[in-house]
């Protein structure tokens, strides 16, 4: 057990003491760990509600990221949080013991207004609050952001009645106030009151430790409620609520679906043996789908479409599932890779310099030869995936940048030598030639594949376009000329953007991930 586990987890009182209840089971099983605190997009837009922020995934997708990134090995969330669907490549690796699943009522003075016509509750869920206002027509509700100790200080800084939590939250950090009630009428959100821990499906030994802190009821009853919220296609903030237990060997199950302002709703419950349960979340949604749910959801999902982007590459399914729900986001390959033969006679003696500036490079490299033929002292690399797949595939990197303007310069001042060998494609930029030139160093091309135009023109609601290398951008203007956003990966794609479009924007990160969530900004 020398290896060291990272958990990454949200940086709040919450979000911490549910990663140390992991960290602590995983220790008392004798494994070493260590947290990672990474502030995600819920806790850092704190002006707008959950609901208009994207009804899947908002808390979780930084941490996603941060594990396809290597940068961590397990993730700690609320279940509720969770989109039904995980990120190609990340599985549930364990859910513990569930705790409280109820909602709370937390109010300032008593709990009088009630029975009031007029009254004011706060709120974030669009699912408490149609919950509310299906109950209290009248009632006023407003929207509240925010960690739980920042929303408890809101609800005193203004004149408000009451406020809504998660039964479990505020009691796992022991500030639940005396003037609290729990809102047993309430269905809570699927999963509520669960944690669970994500992990890479390749990374076994991570897997194999979470799984030893599995609660085997606390899963099946959270799965039929996910299965449930996924059948009807709605997400952690969806005015969708639903509730398993297990009582007496049977599985208990109810479950609503409701407009945005309660004025609709639909209900379901079913009892099954337990063992017999495996079709109870899909067959209670299409009860509420055949009973008017079906419409319900598309009103729902309509009034949040208004924008448009286009990617110039295409989306594997967990990718698009990161997306704000107000993003209409469409993708197409604007161009096309083919591999070169490269001839033996160039790699016939040992190479000292060697540039490589993408995957593709990799490709026809491995294609062409094998790994003992692949023989170069150092390897100089443009990108963190480019590098981990030179690693996995010919051998070490001395150094990577994150583009090729940079490591033109390191190599200037670092590099062993006056000659390189430069793998590219037949439209690769300039830029590191030519400062490799300015500086007499002797630069061997060699072109590795070729890069074909594949563009098409774009419907004219399109606001936005995704980037990810200059040859994107120059397939896009050849069939369009509408002056669109430009969300780049990075700095030398957003160079060529920039001849063209007046709003450039470029990601922290060189990964597809990274330009979904600069989009994903703009929206929010």
């Amino acid at each position: 057990m020398s290896k060291i586990i990272r958990i990454g987890t949200r940086d709040s009182e919450l979000a911490l003491w549910q990663a140390k209840t992991v960290q602590e089971q995983l220790e008392n099983l004798g494994y070493k760990t260590e947290l990672v605190p990474v502030k995600s997009t819920g806790d850092i837009v704190l002006n707008k509600p959950l609901y208009e922020m994207g009804i899947t995934g908002v808390f979780t997708r930084t941490l996603d990221i941060a594990m396809l990134n290597h940068d961590i090995d397990i993730a700690v969330h609320s279940l509720k949080d969770v989109p039904t669907l995980l990120p190609k490549g990340i599985v549930q690796a364990a859910v513990l013991k569930r705790g409280n699943v109820k909602d709370t009522l937390v109010f300032k003075n008593n709990e009088e207004f009630l029975g009031a016509k007029n009254a004011v509750v706060a709120t974030g869920s669009l699912r408490r609050r149609a919950q509310w206002l299906n109950r209290f027509p009248t009632h006023t509700i407003v929207d509240i952001r925010g960690n739980v100790n920042s929303r408890l200080q809101k609800l005193q800084d203004n004149d408000w009645n009451g406020a809504i939590f998660a039964a479990a939250g505020i009691g796992r950090i022991g500030i639940r106030p005396e003037e609290s009630i729990n809102l047993d009428w309430m269905i809570p959100a699927p999963a509520q009151g669960a944690i669970m821990i994500t992990a890479l499906d390749e990374d076994e030994f991570s897997k194999h430790a979470c799984a030893q802190l599995n609660h085997k009821e606390t899963e099946i009853c959270t799965s039929i409620e996910r299965e449930f919220l996924n059948k009807l296609e709605g997400g952690c903030s969806a005015p969708i609520g639903a509730l398993a237990y297990i009582k007496d060997e049977e599985v208990h199950f109810k479950g609503v679906l409701l407009s945005e302002d309660g004025s609709k709703r639909i209900d379901v419950t079913r009892v099954k043996k337990l063992g017999e349960h495996n079709d109870m979340g899909q067959y209670c949604a299409n009860f509420v789908i055949e009973r008017g749910g079906k419409r319900l959801m598309e009103n729902i999902k309509n009034a949040t479409k208004k924008a448009n982007i286009f990617s110039t590459k295409s989306f594997t399914e967990g990718q698009r599932l990161l997306f704000h729900e107000k993003v209409v986001a469409e993708s197409t390959d604007f161009i096309k890779i083919s591999l070169n033969r490269i001839p033996p006679r160039l790699l016939k003696n040992k190479i000292k310099n060697v540039i490589i500036t993408s995957k593709n490079t990799v490709e026809s490299l491995i294609t062409n030869f094998s790994a003992n033929e692949l023989q170069f002292k150092n390897i100089y690399c443009v990108g963190r995936r480019t590098k981990r797949l030179v690693e996995q595939k010919i051998g070490k990197v001395k150094h990577t940048e994150k583009n090729a303007e940079n490591l033109a310069k390191y190599l200037v001042e670092n590099m062993e030598g006056n000659e390189v060998t430069y793998f590219r494609s037949n439209l690769s930029l300039d830029t590191l030639p030519s400062i490799l030139k300015e500086r007499n160093i002797k630069i061997n091309s060699i072109e590795a594949y070729q890069t074909k135009y594949n563009g098409i023109k774009v419907n004219e609601h399109v606001e936005g376009v995704m980037f990810y290398s200059p040859s994107t951008v120059e397939s896009f203007v050849q069939k369009n000329n509408k002056n669109v956003i430009a969300f780049c990966i990075g700095e030398t794609t957003a160079q060529e953007a920039r001849k063209h479009f007046n709003d450039v924007r470029v990601a922290k990160i060189p990964t597809v991930e990274s330009v979904i969530e600069l989009v994903n900004e703009h929206y929010t």
